[in-house]
């Protein structure tokens, strides 16, 4: 019931995002409409829509892209006919007559039809404006979709997907209001009605024309964001506070910056800095789920409860192309050689969520390569995951000697609490570690901290369907092959690709050589999962930083003159700056065709 509650709020919240903008104009065309005949039926249609649409996205059924691609062009369609009626008076008329053609449903004399009609015209007009909305995805409906994306489409998520749109249309109801009060106003005082009903009908045209040249993605791209994310991320925060459990495994809540795919990639969800303060008498928050639904190990034979009785464990789940993964395995490395001989044993379970991290191959080059040496489960079917109910990437549980988890945090950061954790834990099992002044621990190349205090820009997925952010003068052409450019000027958390590029729900694949992607950034770090052709052939790319070479700021996998080769799928630092960070536009151009990129992250 929390979730559903969370949800709406979080529909709420998007009236004060841009993305919410496109969908207004034809909100506020009927605002001179009843509420209940007019109005209601619109939002309602809105809601419904949505909830649909994303709905079938989540169950994955073939065609829900062309199905929404589609539906956008026949809603643009009908809009226009609307918008049309409402500014021509003679079109209106003709199209009032018996039999007329299908726009006589949505002109400004429906009501001359009888209320159903009325009820009707609205309802599909709210359905047309469902296929037209896309919302930013935030932290909640995220954390909806994450939940279907990991345990199947449900009751609970058709319940939340609805109480989230129902949330929006809720604002937009408001904003409706507001306009019909508006419009009675100037009715009243100023007689122009007429002329506000045709400023109307220039408006919703304007909305079509918008929409279908794309340019309202490529302006919504230059509007700065109110940021809603720290409302809904504490409204989430909720809902884990309240999903402790005094027994059994411990069930948490989940916040994403983006949405799932269709191939059912699981979704990555970074949270940074959620910490729990170290309590002098630790809570038992359940007992440690077996860890025998592993489909291989790494580093160890398979771990059982009775190979762990007695031990302090630390199970981390992980997926190797994460930056906040790998951010953590510093510390996770050190706690394991510091306090192997005391009795702790670190588990990895590795959790994927491209589908390249499915291959047990890259996940063992990957562990070598990133010098884990601790036990590694490779949980492909997210059977460990489940069994903890677990939600984050990353995220880390520890369990004392008797199997009871006495601790977890979520994301980066609050490394000092979990040490001070460890050692209480090896202390009650008998094993006294001796006070001594620890050196730091440190990172090197993409696995040392963050500078968070200059990073100005967040995680950007390139497929199409958690992309934002994108600025190419172009549409996205779903799953087909299609030329793009790089616009002369990109703003900031902007970017665009150049060339042609085989653009998929997960990823983007060059099609010719001497692409590029450009991208405006504030951030110290600049990072890039990348993958080689389908044949594995390795592909050259070149690095610029505002259109020169990198030099000193060249990342860990590029050399000063900005020369690289992706020879395998996975987390590329690109960018690594050591003077005073601002706002600098990074392109990358493969010199090879087939090169997969996925997604960027910052630090």
């Amino acid at each position: 019931m929390l979730l559903i509650v969370i949800a709406f709020l979080g529909g709420v919240l998007t009236i004060l995002s841009p993305c919410i903008l496109p969908v207004v104009p034809f909100v506020f065309a009927r605002a001179d409409r009843p509420f209940v005949t007019g109005r209601l039926p619109l939002l309602a249609g809105l809601a419904l829509t949505f909830s649909a649409v994303t709905g079938i996205g989540i169950a994955g059924l073939n065609g829900a892209v062309q199905l929404s691609h589609y539906g956008r062009w026949l809603s643009l369609a009908l809009f226009a006919v609307f918008g049309a009626s409402l500014l021509f008076p003679a079109i209106s008329e003709r199209l009032s007559r018996p039999l007329a053609d299908v726009g006589n449903r949505f002109n400004s004399f429906s009501h001359a039809h009888g209320t159903r009609f009325q009820i009707g015209s609205a309802l599909l007009l709210g359905a047309a404006t469902g296929l037209l909305w896309a919302p930013c995805a935030g932290p909640i409906l995220g954390l909806i979709l994450t939940g279907a994306s990991l345990h199947g489409a449900t009751w609970q998520t058709a319940a939340a997907l609805t109480a989230y749109a129902c949330g929006a249309a809720g604002s937009l109801a408001v904003v409706s209001g507001l306009g019909k009060r508006a419009l009675d106003t100037l009715k009243r005082s100023l007689g122009l009605g007429e002329r506000v009903r045709r400023a109307m009908g220039g408006l919703v045209l304007l909305s079509v024309a918008a929409i279908a040249s794309g340019f309202d993605t490529r302006a919504l791209a230059l509007v700065p964001s109110t940021s809603t994310a720290g409302i809904e991320s504490r409204l989430v925060g909720l809902l884990g506070s309240g999903s402790r459990s005094g027994s059994g495994s411990r069930a948490v809540a989940s916040v994403t910056n983006g949405n799932i795919d269709g191939s059912g990639a699981r979704i990555r969800t970074h949270i940074r800095r959620i910490s729990a303060r170290v309590p002098s008498a630790l809570p038992v928050e359940g007992r440690q789920a077996p860890l025998d639904g592993a489909q291989a190990w790494l580093n160890s034979p398979p771990l059982t409860g009775d190979a762990l009785h007695g031990k302090v464990v630390v199970v981390n789940f992980w997926t190797y192309s994460c930056i906040n993964c790998l951010r953590t395995l510093p510390y996770l490395k050190t706690w394991s050689d510091r306090y192997r001989n005391d009795g702790l044993v670190v588990v990895g379970v590795h959790t994927p969520e491209f589908a390249f991290e499915h291959d047990p191959s890259n996940v063992k080059r990957a562990v070598v390569d990133l010098g884990v040496r601790y036990p590694v489960a490779i949980d492909n079917d997210y059977r460990i995951w489940r069994a903890f109910d677990n939600q984050y990437w990353p995220a880390f549980y520890i369990v004392d000697a008797q199997g009871r988890i006495r601790y977890h945090h979520f994301g980066e950061g609050g490394y000092a609490e979990a040490e001070k954790v460890i050692q209480q834990l090896l202390a009650q099992s008998g094993v006294s570690t001796p006070s001594r002044d620890l050196p730091p621990i440190q990172g090197a190349g993409a696995q040392a901290a963050a500078d968070t205090a200059n990073v100005a820009s967040g995680e950007t997925y390139v497929g199409y369907q958690q992309a934002r952010g994108f600025a190419s003068p172009e549409d996205v052409r779903p799953d087909d092959v299609a030329s793009y450019s790089v616009p002369p000027q990109l703003r900031l958390n902007s970017w665009a690709f150049g060339g042609r590029w085989i653009v998929g729900s997960e990823a983007a694949v060059l099609g010719d050589a001497h692409g590029r992607i450009a991208y405006r950034f504030h951030a110290r770090d600049l990072h890039l999962v990348l993958g080689p052709g389908a044949n594995g052939k390795p592909v050259r790319f070149r690095v610029t930083i505002d259109g020169a070479p990198p030099d000193d700021s060249h990342g860990a996998d590029v050399a000063p003159d900005g020369s690289g080769t992706v020879t395998s799928a996975r987390l590329y630092q690109l960018v690594r700056q050591h003077d005073d960070v601002r706002d600098r536009t990074f392109t990358i151009e493969f010199l090879d065709p087939g090169v997969q990129a996925f997604s960027f992250t910052f630090g």
